[in-house]
């Protein structure tokens, strides 16, 4: 008798906007409405997705007032602690614009070309093969005025350094060998709070990360 095949493992490695940060009340969005979760709904029994997002997860820096929020730290241990990976999934960056940062979209660029080395490189485990990556750039910023992380971000900066980043994460992607889907073309922040997602275009969003897993693991 065959052995039933296990499903393709897909691990979603980000900060709030992939843990469902819901920006109307700091919650948690719901498994009906977040795009991870959705995600699992659209790919179907076949795949099993993983969430590893953290609220104020960087690329790589240290928060000084947070602490723990090295994306570059915590990867290693994800990869290890999911073995074997088919896919991972990398949206980084919304962070790494804060002020307190004052890093470029080049600079952030140089930061996640660290995470993507790591990622596309296998673990020294017997099931440590490196995954398939799909690089995912997070959308603009929106506008910070008179809203709660006007003090976290400002217009002239991080919204301007954001609407860069899907550019450098563009070759990065290319740099890399990996896949990239510009999140920006697909939605926009919330009004709310100029960063995190609204529930209704999450819907959308899984949809196409969907397609872009699937050729990721057709190919």
């Amino acid at each position: 008798m065959a052995l039933k095949k296990d499903p393709v493992s897909v691990v979603c490695f980000g900060d709030s906007l992939t843990w469902g940060f819901n920006p109307t009340d700091k919650s948690r969005y719901g498994h009906d409405v977040r795009w991870t979760r959705r995600l699992q709904q659209e790919l179907g029994a076949g795949f099993f997705v993983i969430e590893e997002g953290v609220n104020g997860r960087t690329t790589v820096f240290e928060d000084p007032t947070r602490g723990d929020k090295n994306g570059l730290a915590h990867l290693m241990t994800v990869r290890k602690t999911h073995m074997p990976i088919d896919v991972l999934i990398i949206m980084l960056g919304s962070n790494d614009l804060q002020d307190r940062f004052n890093m470029s979209a080049n600079a952030i660029g140089l930061a996640m070309g660290r995470v993507l080395f790591a990622a596309t490189q296998a673990t020294d485990d017997v099931e440590g093969r490196a995954p398939k990556v799909l690089l995912m750039a997070p959308p603009p910023l929106g506008d910070f005025t008179g809203l709660e992380y006007e003090g976290l971000y400002s217009n002239a900066h991080g919204g301007v350094q954001s609407r860069r980043l899907a550019g450098v994460y563009a070759g990065l992607a290319e740099q890399y060998g990996t896949a990239f889907l510009d999140v920006g073309r697909i939605m926009s922040p919330s009004p709310l709070d100029a960063v995190h997602f609204e529930a209704a275009p999450q819907a959308e969003l899984a949809r196409v990360i969907a397609s872009e897993v699937r050729t990721l693991v057709d190919g």
